[in-house]
């Protein structure tokens, strides 16, 4: 017995209020919350429901009936498919104004303390171009809006270079044009899909795991010089030596030629040997005068213009007078402990990822900096009463968690240290509220500064200035 089909509402005139969580838009019909993909607040739309919850549907558009003030015109072939800039239909002052209402939102409705009025949000110069670090992957079955052509195509056809569709592991579509980094990353990864093609190279089946072209990773820095690391499935040493020297002969502007043999079960090449073909093991980023040396498996944040903005925006809520000890939490490579070392007395930076210390090291070393220490382990058993008495009682905390935010514990070492600033930068408002709200016995919010990091992304980056009371 075949189940019956269920039918979901197409709502008719839909008017779309307001932005909501994940890139989508907010209307109402008939006392049900509708999440909209690819609205913009102001519009007037039909539209079809996909996708029913028990507090909410979530909806397509299928036509536009009145279009917002703030709708402008997508500059990408691939909006829609990517998963990538969700909000480029949104002119660029709309998207800061639902960036900052999200912190406004997350503070007022999560948090539930007081806070002053958040200041203008400190918008992107670069709106496009502006990413320093992309990474695609290989397919031998992209995926096809034509469905009438499965199973026609021939294998280079089939086979695809690209992003994965959101939400599908096994869903990457060929790209042909990508905004976020400058357009030689287009010139680099078509030229390697043709020569893979061309020479009859196997693309990765992420099914059986196999297959010899697996994943590109591009990284850039301020000065024009580019990373290239290509992972292979497995090894084939005249493949890959065709290949690596194709790239070597026509982009000169690679300094830094990589390749990997990743043979397990996933794309991570953290713990995989990285082997140099051509150049450096790295490319070298400054800030400031700072320098910070970047191999392939380093952090670095990848808006290298706006985190400059990002780090003068929480170095002047530090208020640093050069006789401060600073503890810099989840320092990563420890970009920001180096960002405030000329204004510290010393800089204590802490990070759970081995090898990201021991770039922060490296980092410091590069810089002349004997007052910084580092050191690598879980950050809420690392920060502890026996550790400020090591290093030293920290006048200023600043804290840079993963999306996830603080544990409990780590706030709780936080409340015992009493720094007298804390100033806390997140990529979550929401689970910054969260845990700013556990600290309001003791500290107050003074500072609430926005940053986009991300343009035509629903992501923002928020810093909050905490003072003893």
């Amino acid at each position: 017995m075949s189940k019956k089909k269920k039918v979901f509402n197409h709502y008719p005139a839909l008017n779309i209020e307001n932005a909501g969580s994940e890139g989508k838009c907010i209307a109402r019909q008939e006392g049900k919350v509708v999440m909209v993909d690819f609205a913009v607040p102001g519009d007037i739309v039909n539209a079809q429901v996909y996708q029913i919850k028990k507090r909410f549907e979530f909806a397509r558009i299928t036509d536009i009936v009145t279009p917002s003030e703030d709708r402008v015109e997508t500059f990408c072939k691939h909006f829609g498919t990517c998963g990538g800039c969700k909000w480029q239909q949104m002119s660029y002052p709309a998207q800061l104004k639902y960036k900052q209402q999200q912190v406004q939102d997350a503070f007022e409705r999560l948090g539930k303390f007081p806070f002053p009025p958040i200041q203008p949000i400190l918008g992107s110069v670069q709106t496009k171009e502006y990413r320093n670090k992309v990474e695609f992957s290989f397919t031998d079955r992209k995926w096809l809006s034509n469905k009438d052509q499965m199973g026609t195509l021939s294998k280079a056809d089939n086979a695809g270079l690209g992003y994965h569709i959101p939400g599908r592991f096994d869903k990457v579509f060929e790209l042909e044009t990508c905004y976020l980094m400058p357009h030689l990353n287009n010139e680099i990864r078509n030229s390697i899909g043709a020569f893979c093609k061309a020479n009859d190279y196997d693309y990765f089946n992420l099914y059986g795991q196999s297959g010899l072209m697996r994943n590109l990773m591009l990284r850039n820095n301020s000065k024009g010089e580019w990373m290239l690391l290509v992972s292979f499935g497995h090894d084939d040493a005249l493949k890959r030596e065709a290949l690596l020297q194709h790239i070597h002969q026509n982009f000169p502007q690679i300094t830094s030629l990589l390749y990997v043999i990743n043979t397990k079960l996933n794309d991570t090449f953290h713990d995989l040997d990285i082997e140099i073909y051509a150049g450096n093991d790295h490319l070298v980023e400054e800030l400031e005068g700072i320098q910070f040396k970047i191999g392939a498996k380093s952090f670095f944040q990848t808006n290298t213009q706006q985190t400059l903005t990002l780090y003068n925006a929480a170095r002047e809520m530090a208020a640093l007078t050069g006789q401060e000890l600073v503890y810099d939490l989840y320092t990563g490579v420890g970009t920001i402990a180096l960002f405030v070392a000329k204004q510290a007395k010393k800089v204590v930076g802490i990070e759970y990822v081995p090898q990201a210390i021991e770039d922060a090291k490296k980092n410091a070393l590069l810089n002349g900096f004997n007052h910084t220490a580092f050191y690598a382990g879980d950050m809420k058993d690392l920060l502890s009463k026996q550790f400020a008495e090591e290093n030293g009682l920290p006048d200023v905390v600043i804290t840079d968690p993963p999306r996830a935010g603080m544990h409990e514990d780590v706030i709780k070492q936080l409340l015992d240290l009493r720094p007298k600033r804390i100033v806390y930068v997140s990529c979550n408002p929401a689970t910054q509220a969260r845990d700013i709200a556990l600290m309001m016995e003791v500290y107050k919010v003074s500072k609430v500064q926005a940053v986009d990091m991300f343009p035509h992304t629903h992501h923002v980056e928020n810093i909050a200035l905490l003072e003893l009371k």
